[in-house]
């Protein structure tokens, strides 16, 4: 219990620090005490009640929401978009928009950026500001090339985005999924193919999008995936996909034959690199975002409030 004179001496301290936004060194010289006693002063006064601080910003939910999910995961960095009372474009709008600005920030020590394919990634590139990034090389993640949905394909993703920082990028003249197992091992030993999965294994920064196959899905929208595909995959316990590898709840890979015809970074591979960008929305991939997280693919997660509080209550609940 503090002494009347005490007390007074702690509010006087907390007063001129907290109202008038004296600083500490200006403070000790008022009062004629040294700054280790002005800080175990201000100290005392949140410790007893004096002071209570409050963050008044409809910021700080969606900032607990990311220190919880960078707790809960393990992850580097958390990014959780308001998107209360948003429309579903503008919950996407406002994740692309988070997206963009917090690549464009953490670009330092980055020379090699490898890029996912999808719509959401393909907004993203759309929102990013131009810039000038010429040290930096654009590498496509998966193969892509088709007549339909070009814009959503890695090769196309990548050159837009290196149009956006006046730098350079690398293109995998090949198809997502080819025929036939075969076909792929072919195409796989070509140098100008082999030369890019290379560059993608080894980049320094990776940004993916995270899909539902059974929902919403540009996969089956596009015809990679048939009903066929589908039913095996829902068998197999399939909740998502990054880079058109499938993975369970628990984020272990899926074994189903799509696996032999796909042209681009396996799930494995993508482990190994160093900062993996995450960029999900939509509460309707939210077992798709939990597997991936659970299977550490991703190191930073850009997410809208809803399903960040989502991904939280059902963590709780199992």
């Amino acid at each position: 219990m503090l002494k009347w004179e005490e007390r007074r001496q702690v509010v006087k301290v907390a007063n001129l620090y907290y109202i008038d936004g004296w600083t500490q060194a200006q403070i000790s010289k008022k009062i004629g005490a040294s700054r280790p006693i002005i800080s175990k002063l201000l100290n005392m006064a949140k410790e007893t009640g004096i002071v209570e601080v409050f963050i008044k910003d409809e910021s700080v939910h969606t900032v607990e929401l990311e220190q919880q999910l960078e707790k809960k995961y393990g992850l580097e960095d958390v990014v959780v978009a308001p998107t209360i009372g948003l429309s579903p474009e503008m919950v996407k709008r406002k994740i692309v928009q988070a997206g963009a600005h917090y690549i464009s920030k953490n670009l330092k020590n980055v020379n090699h950026l490898g890029i996912s394919w999808g719509t959401t990634v393909a907004e993203l590139v759309k929102e990013y500001q131009f810039e000038r990034r010429k040290d930096i090389k654009i590498i496509p993640l998966e193969g892509g090339m088709g007549r339909r949905f070009g814009e959503v394909h890695a090769n196309q993703i990548a050159y837009e985005l290196a149009k956006k920082m006046n730098s350079r990028c690398s293109y995998l003249y090949a198809p997502a999924i080819v025929e036939t197992k075969e076909l792929k091992e072919r195409l796989m030993e070509m140098q100008d193919i082999k030369t890019v999965l290379e560059e993608g294994k080894n980049v320094d920064m990776a940004v993916i999008g995270i899909g539902n196959p059974f929902k919403e899905s540009t996969l089956k929208e596009i015809g990679y995936l048939q009903d066929r595909d589908l039913d095996d995959l829902c068998t197999m316990g399939a909740v998502g996909d990054i880079g058109f590898r499938f993975f369970n709840e628990s984020g272990k890979p899926i074994r189903h034959p799509l696996n032999d015809k796909v042209i681009g970074l396996s799930l494995d591979q993508l482990k190994q690199i160093k900062k993996v960008i995450a960029v999900a929305d939509g509460t309707h991939k939210l077992k798709s975002i939990m597997g991936a997280l659970r299977g550490n693919y991703v190191n930073v997660l850009i997410i809208d409030e809803q399903t960040a509080s989502m991904l939280l209550n059902e963590e709780i609940k199992g």
